[in-house]
């Protein structure tokens, strides 16, 4: 009796933790593609807002266009980061908002004001999914 009792405990437990992996499972999958969700320009808004050149550079792509108040470069990540190092040094960021957004993968832009040393900028930026991976395709900065 006690045999019996004890593989029908055993039964039962075998057919919930299958169950229970799955429902693990499902919550896993949902967080992923929460995030895979999130709109990419919340934290590239932050790292321009706070001036983080280095968080800022690490969205770029291998080779981007950079256009700062005119000054039109293709430039690799390297070099665009310098350049943006450059501009928050002499333009020190105070706050950014995204003001217009469109566009659906492969390709988003956006368009944003930055107040920054004293002066207001445009800010437009093109970013392009591949494989899953969003990078900055073109950042452009303008005098408002």
């Amino acid at each position: 009796m006690k045999k019996i009792l004890l593989l029908a405990m055993f039964g039962i437990f075998s057919l919930t933790a299958p169950a229970q992996s799955m429902q693990f499972l499902r919550t896993s999958q949902s967080s992923v593609q929460s995030n895979t969700d999130q709109d990419v320009f919340t934290p590239i808004g932050k790292y321009i807002q706070s001036g983080d050149y280095e968080k800022l550079s690490a969205w770029f792509a291998d080779n981007l266009e950079l256009n700062i108040m005119g000054a039109i470069n293709n430039c690799t990540r390297n070099q665009a980061r310098l350049i943006i190092k450059n501009f928050f040094t002499n333009y020190t960021p105070k706050k950014f908002t995204i003001i217009h957004k469109s566009g659906k993968a492969p390709m988003k832009y956006a368009v944003g004001s930055l107040t920054a040393g004293g002066e207001k900028f445009r800010v437009i930026l093109y970013v392009k999914t591949t494989d899953g991976v969003n990078s900055i395709q073109q950042l452009k900065v303008e005098r408002e």
